[in-house]
């Protein structure tokens, strides 16, 4: 089982997940604008310029060879706008995922929608062997994302934040310690 060399589009049953452009960045300024989405995870809306640079070095890859980035927006299919993003970034047969949804398309089940197909397609890949997210404890829709993800919350914490995982069926591989 090998590890596909970047991200490739997918689909959710309302959702296009599609690979992570600079030229999304004017919409996904717009998108993002909102500074309650940074309530947990500190920082603040960047403008389409500054997306585009960082969409630039995103879509670029990881200057580490054995860490893979992916990234893609997500198109909601009905409305022909984009609404959010998901992320992986894979180390071997770990994965780590985030997302983040718009305030305005929040509420209409976009990010467990999007977060779920994600990690199954990780997962059905065979090359990802355990998933995990890192959830501020007091952002409940956050839990409740990974939760539809099927990630479970551990006892383990990283910077305050509460570590959930969900390993592929049979755990981890063989000659591979879980984590």
């Amino acid at each position: 089982m090998t590890t596909p060399p970047g991200p490739r589009p997918f689909a959710t049953r309302r959702l296009d997940l599609v690979p992570l452009d600079p030229v999304y960045a004017d919409e996904m300024a717009v998108v993002l604008a909102d500074p309650g989405l940074h309530t947990y995870t500190g920082g603040g809306p960047e403008d389409a310029r500054a997306l585009r640079a960082r969409y630039a070095r995103q879509a670029a890859g990881s200057p580490d060879p054995a860490e893979l980035w992916w990234n893609w927006v997500l198109r909601v299919r009905a409305e022909g706008c984009l609404a959010g993003y998901v992320q992986a970034t894979v180390r071997g047969p770990r994965a780590e995922v985030a997302w983040v949804v718009g305030s305005g398309w929040q509420g209409r089940g976009y990010a467990k929608e999007a977060a779920a197909g994600l990690v199954r397609r990780l997962l059905d890949g065979g090359a990802v062997r355990t998933v995990v997210a890192h959830v501020h404890p007091e952002h409940t829709a956050s839990a409740a994302v990974a939760a539809a993800a099927g990630l479970e919350p551990t006892a383990e914490r990283e910077d305050g934040e509460v570590r959930w995982r969900r390993e592929a069926p049979g755990g981890a591989r063989p000659g591979h310690a879980r984590e």
